[in-house]
């Protein structure tokens, strides 16, 4: 008997501390980004356009961020000439960026969000497709410690950039 309810005991408390999301996640987005080896270009253009302190500040941030994947769907000149461009790197990569946390469960609720970089980015619900500006978020709620990111297929372009 007394083993029984100890193993009953044992898998409550297992099933309890299974799931990482009762603890305060350790990385910031910055680290995450570093870590989850898809944002390579991503990391390099935050870099590029000092925002890596600022994103693993206190926050917290919603980032919707590109994958490399994401970046090679723009042609390699204006990619390097959008990096050489401090100024108009900045305001790209600060569009993808929302000042809060909004999990997808709220995303989802919204028609649209002001970015940092001071653009509304629109919310498009379709089914079981959610847009914000011209992305499709194909990942949701990776939590960090200063905020969350959402996963896009797509770099976003402000209207104040013209590439």
């Amino acid at each position: 008997m007394k083993k029984g309810l100890f193993i009953i005991l044992f898998m409550v408390i297992a099933i309890l501390f299974s799931g990482c999301s009762i603890f305060e996640p350790e990385l910031d987005i910055v680290d995450t980004a570093i870590q989850n080896g898809n944002f390579t270009t991503l990391v390099s253009a935050l870099t590029e356009a000092d925002l890596v302190s600022t994103l693993r500040g206190t926050g917290p941030f919603t980032v919707f961020a590109p994958t490399d994947a994401a970046f090679a769907k723009i042609d390699a000149t204006v990619l390097s000439d959008l990096v050489a461009d401090k100024p108009n790197l900045t305001k790209v990569l600060t569009f993808h960026v929302v000042s809060g946390e909004y999990m997808a469960a709220d995303v989802v609720g919204m028609t649209e969000l002001t970015s940092v970089e001071g653009s509304d980015l629109v919310i498009d619900v379709s089914g079981s497709t959610v847009k914000i500006d011209v992305a499709e978020i194909t990942i949701t709620d990776i939590e960090c410690s200063n905020g969350v990111i959402h996963v896009i297929d797509t770099v976003m372009i402000p209207p104040t950039v013209t590439l």
